[in-house]
């Protein structure tokens, strides 16, 4: 995406993913095989592997690019795919996947993104964990894995599922280890549907700080972010600031000109003052996401500067790269998801009574893209927690207590092999790493049976300040879902 700071796409779940950015839209689709270069002489091995990955069904081009793990290849491939899995003999498009390559006796993880992907190496921390294989595949709708001809109602959940299913079923034809699913936020939650429809895909479902909301405008998000820290006179100053820099909009609204114009950035779909209120409106729940109780001492108090007040907001929302043009266009498939399954939160207005000039008006709804019919389906969600609730087995869910995500956390019973962590005061970046001893180390145990494959444990429980961790995971990087 654009910058590296934080940032919250509107109405999107961001998605906690890596150190470095997303490809901007400009990149070039992956050449054809053609353009594969040919090993040197006697590396017998990476040919044979380059060919068995041609030869999988669906794969239809194999690019080999760099890699600084050590004892991996990586490639990115393109996958053949459906537009419709009910009627394969309609529109395809292909799909991007890359594969970070061990060996293939190892186990497989298979990361959902829940948007677009980079084309640079990367592990996720069950990669790292199982020492795995990885294969990170971009959803569907999102550049450039989109059809020609953009058929809004065959961006499903149950069509995504398939999507994955299928390249599952492909690689296990080179891969016949053990395979484990993951994805963190809306990447988390597309690994909880892919295993309602299918069941049986894989051996364990890894999701990170998957929510799942009931509605387009879901209330309970209200309290619980009112309420997140634990820290009632944080949250009072939270709401005095989203007061204040509404009462001093005529100030404050010229900054968004002064700061993002000479970036290219236009407000054309929403309307300058409409990302702007929004960007207010949303600030709490930003704040709580990604920050923590520390970060209370940061918030402007109301008769600071108009620039100070500016530069928190921003910070904060980010408004140019969540409510501008190009973000809301290049996550519009997100918009059209939340509008019509997977719904998304209320943000807390009661305090902003008499100061907003579009109460109310913050849905995926209002956001791109737009002339599209965008009807809400009440019953899918509910069933899909039932499932997950009732039968979903080898299920482990992470969250973190502060994160406003976990408001809506998929309930599991211990007694269907599934468990569910909360990283205390953890927000949206959180990790089993993070883990107290005892429950990081019960959830490693669960996840090692699930998978029948020693896994690294950790040498003690926390993150130590200072220590790197070892593997690609800079949360505050990149945001897509909120």
């Amino acid at each position: 995406m654009k910058k590296q700071r934080p940032l919250h796409l509107a109405g999107a779940i961001i998605a906690p993913l890596l150190a470095f950015q997303f490809q901007a839209h400009a990149e070039s689709a992956s050449p054809p095989p053609a353009a594969v270069t040919a090993p040197a002489p006697g590396a017998t091995e990476a040919v044979d592997l380059l060919e068995r990955l041609r030869a999988l069904p669906g794969v239809v081009s194999v690019v080999e690019g760099r890699t600084r793990i050590p004892g991996t290849r990586f490639f990115t491939l393109q996958f053949d795919q459906p537009v419709d899995h009910e009627h394969p003999e309609g529109q395809r498009f292909r799909q991007r996947v890359t594969l970070l390559h061990r060996s293939e006796s190892r186990p497989v993880v298979l990361y959902s993104s829940g948007y677009n992907i980079p084309s640079v190496a990367f592990q996720t921390e069950p990669t790292y964990l199982f020492q795995a294989n990885q294969l990170t595949v971009e959803h569907r709708y999102f550049w450039p894995s989109v059809p020609e001809r953009l058929e809004w109602e065959h961006l499903n959940i149950r069509q995504a599922a398939a999507d994955h299913h299928r390249i599952i079923q492909s690689f296990k034809g080179l891969y016949g280890s053990s395979w484990l699913t993951s994805g963190a936020s809306k990447g988390g939650m597309t690994s909880v549907y892919h295993r309602y429809f299918y069941p049986d895909d894989v051996d364990a479902t890894l999701p990170y700080v998957a929510p799942s909301s009931k509605g387009p405008a879901d209330v309970r998000y209200v309290d619980f972010v009112a309420q997140a820290g634990q820290d009632p006179d944080c949250n009072e100053r939270l709401r005095t600031f989203q007061k204040t820099a509404l009462q001093r909009r005529a100030e404050l609204l010229p900054l968004v000109d002064s700061t993002y114009a000479p970036q290219g950035i236009t407000f054309d779909a929403l309307g300058k003052e409409r990302a702007f209120e929004f960007a207010v409106v949303e600030s709490s729940f930003y704040f709580w996401q990604y920050g923590n109780a520390s970060n209370c001492a940061t918030i402007p108090a109301p008769d600071a500067p108009a620039g100070e007040l500016f530069a928190f907001l921003d910070e904060h929302a980010t408004i140019g790269f969540s409510f501008g043009d190009e973000a809301l266009d290049f996550f519009a498939a997100y918009y059209y998801q939340a509008a019509t399954e997977l719904g998304a939160p209320r943000y807390d207005e009661r305090h902003l009574h008499g100061l907003l000039r579009f109460p109310r008006e913050d849905r995926p709804a209002v956001y791109p893209p737009l002339g599209v019919e965008k009807r809400f389906d009440h019953a899918l969600m509910p069933q899909v927690e039932r499932w997950v609730r009732t039968q979903g087995s080898h299920l482990l869910f992470m969250y973190g207590e502060n994160d406003p995500w976990s408001t809506n956390a998929f309930e599991v019973r211990e007694g269907n092999d599934s468990l569910r962590f909360f990283v205390p005061a953890g927000n949206h970046s959180s990790l089993i790493y993070m883990l107290p001893a005892a429950e990081q180390k019960r959830a490693l145990d669960t996840l090692e049976r699930w998978m029948g494959v020693p896994i690294i444990h950790y040498p003690t429980a926390g993150l130590r300040p200072g220590e790197p961790l070892p593997f690609s995971y800079d949360i505050p990087e990149e945001r897509g879902m909120r």
